[in-house]
């Protein structure tokens, strides 16, 4: 059965299911902090980077579609989140796109695709401003690279409030500092309120393959920035993502997932 979870009733209640038994995981000790990182099949190296708040397992939906299509999955916990630790530094999109660098060079991978998601977006568009010989190619969902691309919170709205409630309940279960959630998400807002804020020429400078995946009923991003974002980059397409929010991953994961192996298998050609 397709599993549609437009509410997010299922993911507050129950969460995503299990990842499968991964080939090999780890941690990376880089810059104070022990990034948690685990792979999942073989092939093409495709990095799962989650959003802001989440943890890998937000992915288990995606992992075993990648998994079966043959490409080779890396899951990472971004520093804090998850199973990963952090210091008392402030979060920087910067900082937490290093780590991934030093994931990939743990395991000694050269080049991967980079699926970004919300905070995990611009991270993966980070690595590919930082390390561009690194990524084949970005796919870039659900966030914006300065200010101007985001919404007013004005009101209080289901789903952020479902999908708050899960992290929190997750943090608890899977950081080593279960009581600190309140501290971390203050942590992490105080960098989603000052970050980022790149021009329109940095953007420029990408020479990455690029898609934008835009849902027009993201609560937190103006669909307007999208077409900025490929109007911008030079190798940015953009598609569009029908009857979904911000949380597409967990909503209609079929459909979503559907789209990612197009964009997937676009980058091998270009390759190729």
């Amino acid at each position: 059965m397709t599993l549609h979870d437009d509410d997010l009733a299922h993911f507050t209640a129950v969460g995503t299911p299990r990842l499968p038994e991964p080939a090999e995981h780890g941690t990376v000790e880089h810059e104070a902090a022990h990034i948690r990182y685990a792979t999942f099949g073989s092939g093409t190296p495709v990095v799962l980077l989650h959003g802001g708040l989440g943890h890998s397992g937000n992915w288990s939906h995606q992992v075993p579609a990648l998994v079966a299509r043959g490409y080779r999955v890396i899951t990472i916990d971004t520093r804090g989140h998850g199973r990963s630790t952090r210091d008392q530094r402030p979060f920087t999109y910067e900082l937490l796109a290093s780590d991934v660098i030093a994931v990939l060079d743990t395991l000694e991978v050269q080049t991967a695709a980079l699926v970004g998601w919300s905070d995990g977006a611009i991270i993966a568009l980070i690595v590919a401003m930082q390390a561009p010989l690194r990524t084949s190619g970005v796919v870039f969902f659900a966030c914006a690279m300065d200010p101007s691309g985001l919404k007013p919170l004005d009101q209080p709205m289901s789903t952020l409030e479902r999908a708050y409630r899960r992290h929190a309940q997750d943090y608890r279960e899977l950081s080593a500092t279960p009581e600190e959630f309140e501290q971390f998400a203050a942590a992490v807002q105080t960098m989603m309120e000052t970050e980022p804020n790149y021009s329109a020429d940095q953007l420029a400078q990408i020479e990455t393959q690029v898609f934008v995946l835009r849902s027009r009923n993201d609560e937190f991003i103006k669909p307007e920035h999208a077409d900025y974002l490929v109007r911008t980059m030079p190798h940015a397409r953009l598609v569009e993502l029908e009857g979904v929010t911000h949380f597409a991953p967990l909503q209609r994961p079929h459909q979503f997932n559907t789209i990612l192996l197009s964009c997937l298998g676009a980058f091998g050609e270009a390759r190729g």
